[in-house]
């Protein structure tokens, strides 16, 4: 039997760690084939992408020996985090790079480039400064990179987490379409998606050891309860949850928290984000949704004063002019955790804010050891934050963002990356400070959340916010009744 890619026996260890990640596992991957890598956050699903990739232990010096791995001669790999992967400052340099590589002559490349780029759905003119895309665009241009290169294996960590809904579709729809004679390796947890494109599926339980091993419909009809105990997507999983879920109350106050009147945030001395006008009040989700690039996460930039800003700005009755100030009164979590860590270990990244506010260590203790149980962190925390995983890193921030006690959370797509667990643990965290009256604004591709936990749906399109409505169906009707 053909496999292009394989592991044997394979032990890898994280530094900081006292457990190995994975104790002699073995996987093999037969040519052609479409698999689903499945398990909860942290389970090392990214890491043994890496591996049959070869990136560990060559470009990515992780401790680790195996019998024997065998590495697919021609592979692409996208990245959870996009940013990870670019190594060219403009987007069509980017795809460039890739055809260089493959030997395509210079006077087919703008037609090859911009065909990658239709194919993606990335409507920009191909000279394009990368830093100005968006997160979910970042996402769709390393698609186009890795497409560029005709991979025969096809490594995909997560390709569409930071993508809307079409965008999804869109993206799958295509990968479906370019990779039915290859083989495709696959982390997401977006898996409705993948099920109709995937003949297997591996699952993995929270020490990394593999629990099943076979065809879709089985793991799911065999191990629901499994899946269901280690928090991991599964079809039909957010149904299942809000049968059980306890619903939040209304906050008793309504203070004006933010007042906007004809706020502008600016890029490049050009207006990125317009908001006419608009309030927020104690006690409101305000879901901020809207196509990638529509300006969403530049609208919390602009709140916090991280981009040049004009017109009417007040938090709480007062127009602060600068982020340290803004910051004493909101926390900021960023899209890419890893632009705000600034220690050497998760536990000290939570209590930096504490030892900056000058509290004693015995609250700096009991505060952060709390936090870290919370956000299923006390395993990682003498780790250094770069060495977890992406889902690993979107709760770090949050906990290291939020533990200041600020009553505004400005939260850029705080769930992208995590399992299903850690996905409704945090909402409901993010829900019980609302029920106490903190302001939350939340950029979200996620329609399930702006039902299930917004009570305000700011829609952005074009630079500008255009709507501003009630979320009117379950949780209103939810909190009425209480």
């Amino acid at each position: 039997m053909e496999y292009v890619t394989f592991v044997e026996q394979l032990r890898l260890k994280f530094p900081g760690k006292e457990t190995l990640l994975f104790k002699d596992l073995s996987l093999f991957f037969k040519k052609g084939e479409k698999v689903l890598l499945l398990g909860p956050s942290g389970c090392g699903k990214s890491t043994l992408l890496q591996v049959l990739s070869g990136l560990i232990p060559h470009s990515v010096d992780i401790p680790m020996k195996a019998k024997h791995i065998q590495i697919p001669d021609n592979w692409g790999f996208v990245f959870q985090d996009p940013d990870s992967q670019f190594c060219m400052p403009f987007a069509d340099e980017e795809i460039a790079f890739a055809l260089e590589n493959i030997g395509v002559p210079r006077e087919q490349m703008t037609a090859r480039i911009n065909e990658l780029l239709q194919l993606v759905g990335l409507p920009i003119s191909p000279h394009t400064n990368i830093h100005t895309l968006s997160g979910g665009m970042k996402q769709r241009l390393a698609l186009a990179s890795v497409l560029a290169l005709e991979p025969d294996v096809l490594f995909l960590d997560e390709p569409t987490a930071m993508i809307d809904d079409e965008g999804t579709e869109m993206i799958w729809r295509t990968v479906k379409q370019i990779a039915h004679d290859k083989t495709v390796i696959i982390v997401e947890h977006k898996i409705e998606h993948v099920l109709d494109f995937v003949d297997r599926i591996i699952l993995f339980n929270d020490a990394g050891e593999i629990v099943a091993d076979g065809e879709a419909n089985l793991i799911f009809r065999h191990y629901k309860e499994t899946i269901a105990s280690q928090g991991i997507w599964y079809p039909g999983v957010w149904d299942d949850y809000c049968q059980k879920r306890k619903w939040g109350k209304p906050s008793p106050k309504q203070k004006e928290m933010i007042r906007l009147a004809d706020f502008q945030g600016y890029r490049n001395k050009k207006a990125a984000i317009r908001v006419d006008e608009a309030s927020v009040y104690e006690g409101e989700w305000i879901a901020v949704t809207g196509k990638n690039g529509a300006g969403k996460s530049t609208l919390l930039h602009a709140l916090m004063k991280l981009i040049p800003t004009d017109g009417e700005y007040e938090i709480e009755g007062e127009a602060l002019q600068q982020t340290k100030q803004i910051a004493r009164r909101a926390a900021f979590v960023f899209q890419n955790p890893e632009f705000q860590f600034v220690t050497n270990s998760v536990w000290e990244e939570v209590a930096y804010s504490l030892r900056l506010a000058k509290r004693s260590d015995e609250e700096i203790h009991s505060t952060v050891e709390k936090l870290l149980k919370t956000f299923h962190l006390e395993a990682q925390k003498d780790q250094h934050p770069y060495q977890l995983s992406v889902g690993q890193k979107r709760r770090l921030s949050v906990a290291a963002s939020i533990i200041g006690g600020q009553k505004l959370l400005l939260l850029d797509e705080p769930t992208f990356g995590q399992d299903a667990k850690n996905t409704f643990a945090l909402l409901e965290l993010l829900d019980s400070y609302r029920e106490k009256g903190t302001a939350i604004i939340m950029v979200t591709h996620d329609e399930r959340i702006v039902q299930q936990f917004a009570t305000r749906r700011w829609v952005i399109d074009n630079g500008r916010l255009v709507l501003d409505e009630p979320v009117a169906r379950t949780i209103n009707e939810a909190l009425m009744s209480v």
